[in-house]
């Protein structure tokens, strides 16, 4: 599994060149290996510099077809490699479309490189009709509020040192996508010479900032001296010296550890020290946490919320808060999540501080374990997740596996996690249709790991974009997906059955509107159709048994697999 197909041009000759030549070598030295689109004529120049100047390597083309399945691939790349892909998106309509994506990759706090276009911004250079639909005044401001920077270069050279600052910006945490509009005009006029294309090591993030030296000792006492200490481990990074250093840490100080299914994999899921599975949210781990006396934050997700659910208006804790996402806070939206409140706070990255702490805190007497929480759940007619989660776990023993996705209704204690790239987290933004695209990112970055990329998503998040697979097939990124199908937006049949209940109405009545059934959909025939082996519908456990069986070696062998996995309405 390493390696994909990549679509080689017919070599051209190269004699004059062109403002979006220059763009294209910039996109070389700054190590964006891939560009995904969805092909649009205000970026046409850049198109034809990316296959016939640089020969469709460094970065190359992957085609989607869709805009948000564009910026999700790359997402799901960021979520492997911590570092950004290229999306470009057509100008304003197709950053319309990509825009629900890059939403999600700004909640999710990752590096991301967004190439716009613009029809020609001289109004007397525009074709009639077309050019004028696709040029707006301030193109970047349609997602300002969810970027961490946005430029429109008015030359080639202003082009290439935006490139280089978006690159350098989007690589800085709290990590976020940038978007970079270039002129149609600027990208197609002639150019008397190339003009030199930076060094790239010159222009490279900072690295992120030091603890204080006086917060480090009053924080390393605090939780030395903590009877019963916990660590929310939040968003961290993939490297494994850092997850060995978490690990360490966590020993030490005898801490309890809670992580968030939210998020990637922070710390070993089945070690003794971290008893509760991981959730969406606290569920059975808030009372622990309403016990603690020292809590350390490792960028936790919604820390002021999680306070707030365990103690109320008043947190009795003491809170050592490690993050940099308050640089990303602004007056736009809610993921700035509630003002936690916070007693030591160090405002560099959560891992900075991790191994400076753990050379402070002193070794503190073995903590009496607690009992390893259990996944429970009523059991209707059919396949149940678990049974799904047990034959997964025994199709893939011996295998490394990184689940790219997973839905609402997968308890966390169904698989350990054991490695940073065991589960990748969700999609930042909490809306549906982001999983294939992720699914695909996700393992063209694993690509010569040796490791397996599974996704388990539901029906509805499937279908919003299944698309998305079929850049997959086209290039050979090998990927399982299996598809949990309820046939139901399920979740929010849960919310109408409140509601009702709540106003003494028929909760019978919940499946309308979300139910996708009549007739139901062959999710197997979707995959096939774009090139991929569909098995299903699968109905029981010795059906999917035996599609896991063909499907997990098929994928190893470079084939992208789809199993449409038939659960009750009500999992």
């Amino acid at each position: 599994m390493s390696g994909i197909r990549r679509d080689a041009p017919v070599p051209a000759a190269i004699g004059a060149t062109f403002g979006s030549d220059a763009f294209a070598l910039c996109l070389r030295e700054l190590g964006i290996p891939y560009v995904a689109l969805n092909p649009g004529s205000s970026f046409r120049g850049l198109h034809d510099s990316i296959v016939n100047f640089l020969g469709n390597h460094d970065p190359q083309l992957l085609l989607c077809l869709h805009e948000e399945s564009a910026v999700a691939i790359a997402h799901g790349y960021a979520k492997v490699t911590e570092r950004p892909m290229g999306v470009a998106l057509h100008s304003n309509v197709g950053l319309l479309h990509g825009s629900m994506a890059i939403f999600n990759a700004w909640c999710d706090r990752v590096p991301m490189l967004v190439l716009g276009a613009t029809g020609p911004w001289d109004a007397a250079k525009r074709r009639p009709w077309i050019d004028w639909i696709h040029t707006v005044s301030d193109q970047g401001g349609l997602i300002r509020a969810f970027t961490k920077w946005d430029d429109q270069p008015g030359s080639v050279e202003a082009g290439i040192e935006s490139l280089f600052r978006a690159v350098q910006l989007a690589r800085t945490a709290p990590c976020g996508p940038t978007y970079v509009n270039f002129d149609s005009a600027i990208q197609e006029s002639p150019l008397a010479a190339l003009p030199p294309i930076p060094d790239r090591h010159r222009f490279a993030p900072p690295p992120p900032a030091a603890p204080s030296p006086d917060l480090l000792e009053r924080a390393a006492h605090l939780l030395s001296e903590a009877k019963r200490p916990v660590i929310l481990m939040g968003r961290v990074s993939r490297s494994e010296r850092d997850w060995d250093a978490r690990v360490a840490l966590a020993e030490r100080l005898q801490a309890l550890v809670m992580t968030n299914q939210k998020l990637g994999a922070a710390f070993p899921t089945d070690h003794r020290l971290h008893p509760f599975a991981a959730g969406t949210f606290l569920g059975t781990a808030n009372e622990a946490l309403r016990s603690a006396d020292v809590i350390l934050s490792l960028d936790w997700l919604d820390l002021g919320g999680t306070l707030k659910q365990a103690f109320g208006s008043t947190v009795t804790a003491t809170v050592i808060h490690a993050s940099v996402d308050l640089y990303s806070h602004r007056g736009f939206g809610g993921e700035v999540q509630a003002l936690p409140p916070v007693d030591v706070y160090f405002a560099c990255p959560p891992d900075a501080l991790v191994r400076p702490l753990l050379d402070l805190v002193r070794q503190r007497a073995e903590a009496v374990s607690l009992p390893r929480e259990v996944p429970t759940a009523p059991r209707a007619a059919g396949l149940a997740m678990s049974d799904l989660a047990d034959e997964l776990n025994a199709a893939t023993k011996g295998c490394d596996v990184s689940l790219t996705r997973l839905p609402l209704s997968w308890n966390g204690a169904l698989r350990p996690y054991r490695h940073p790239l065991d589960f990748l987290g969700g999609d930042g933004g909490g809306g549906i249709g982001a999983g294939p695209g992720l699914a695909v990112g996700a393992a063209l970055a694993l690509q010569g790991t040796g490791r397996l990329p599974v996704a388990v998503m539901g029906d509805g998040d499937f279908l919003m974009s299944a698309n998305a697979l079929w850049t997959a097939a086209h290039y050979g990124i090998p990927t399982l997906v299996i598809v949990a199908n309820n046939r139901s937006f399920y979740n929010d049949e849960q919310h109408q059955e409140r509601v009702a209940l709540a106003r003494g109405r028929p909760p019978a009545n919940k499946w309308i509107g979300q139910r996708i059934a009549g007739p139901d959909i062959d999710l197997a025939a979707i995959a096939r159709a774009q090139g991929c082996i569909g098995f299903g519908p699968l109905e029981d456990r010795a059906s999917l048994r035996e599609a896991l069986a063909r499907a997990v070696p098929l994928v190893r062998e470079g084939a992208v697999c789809v199993l449409d996995v038939r659960l009750p309405a009500e999992g």
